[in-house]
């Protein structure tokens, strides 16, 4: 069996207690060297072969996962924040499908989840954002025409942008070219939940000035939007008195 295990942002305590038991049971464990917190590999058992994907292509990866299967070993894929975002996942299920390997997903907190934490954040504020984007510019690797960063800036939503940390000033203009104006609030959080994780509030104007003043190249995320800062906003109808729901009477 393969285990698709998601580490969470960062701390090692922030894994599901699933995935910390397929770790502790676990024969190899190949894991996302460049992002995942070594220390999770703490939770291994003393006799367990441990492979640094950061360092091997697709093709090595599924060679492993081959070799602990017709060894009657257990395989846990240990991937940073939740698999199913930026994981490349899909291809390796795909691949053990054709070969007949079973395997299952354990989610983990994503690291824009984590983000919010670090800023007592909530993405989803009544009359302000209920809608929260994941995206990120393109580099090496393209992004589809139809999900431009000017297009998903014309709604105004919540917007988390991955994997761009490098790209802060088009950014920027894609952003304030899309409908945020310059003075839209943002922030930068680099490592989220790790012990040396930094936050900085700024704007859309000035999230490549922040990050080059703090000396943030990678492993960062933009959140972009009011909810950042919103000095107002509508109270949850959820525990409204005088709103009514399928559990509690309005009482005014």
């Amino acid at each position: 069996m393969i285990h698709f295990v998601g580490a969470g942002p960062g701390a090692p305590d922030l894994i599901t207690v699933r995935g910390k038991k397929y770790l502790e049971e676990a024969d190899v464990i190949i894991y996302a060297g460049s992002l995942v917190n070594p220390q999770l590999l703490e939770y291994s058992k003393d006799v367990c072969t441990i492979h640094n994907s950061a360092k091997m292509t697709l093709e090595e990866v599924i060679s492993v996962m081959e070799r602990a299967e017709a060894e009657g070993k257990t395989t846990v894929r240990l991937h940073t924040g939740d698999p199913c975002i930026y994981g490349a996942i899909r291809e390796q299920m795909e691949i053990l499908d054709e070969k007949g390997i079973a395997y299952d997903s354990c989610p983990g907190v994503s690291s824009f989840c984590g983000a919010a934490s670090a800023l007592d954040l909530e993405y989803t504020l009544p009359d302000i954002s209920q809608s929260v984007i994941i995206t990120r510019m393109e580099g090496r690797t393209p992004v589809p025409s139809k999900e431009s960063i000017q297009s998903f800036a014309a709604h105004q939503a919540s917007m988390v942008v991955f994997l761009s940390t490098g790209m802060l000033e088009e950014l920027s203009r894609r952003l304030i070219e899309g409908g945020y104006t310059e003075d839209t609030p943002a922030a930068i959080v680099y490592k989220a939940t790790w012990p040396d994780e930094k936050k900085f509030i700024c704007t859309v104007g000035t999230l490549a000035k922040t990050a080059a003043e703090n000396n943030i190249t990678k492993t960062a995320l933009m959140i972009i939007g009011d909810a950042v800062k919103a000095a107002h906003y509508d109270r949850s109808k959820l525990y409204d008195p005088s709103f009514t729901t399928e559990f509690r009477k309005a009482t005014k």
